[in-house]
């Protein structure tokens, strides 16, 4: 798992969200997320603002390798 797989993962269950509602939410596939949660595939610059505006996160916790703060 990447270590934006594994943050985004931590981030979205501290906020109580399913895979579903994130994807909604960011406006990918929810087959998209998975993928992204379990370092198949990188998500894109956008992709990632996406996540930080819906997550309310900096961007960069998203991709720190260290535990992001939430």
């Amino acid at each position: 798992m990447s270590h934006f797989g594994r943050n985004i993962k931590r981030i979205r269950e501290e906020r109580r969200m399913t895979q579903q509602e994130l994807a909604v939410k960011a406006r990918i596939g929810t087959n998209t997320l998975v993928k992204y949660e379990e370092g198949e595939k990188i998500p894109d610059t956008p992709t990632v603002l996406k996540f930080s505006t819906v997550l309310d996160v900096p961007a960069s916790a998203l991709l720190d390798e260290r535990s992001p703060a939430s």
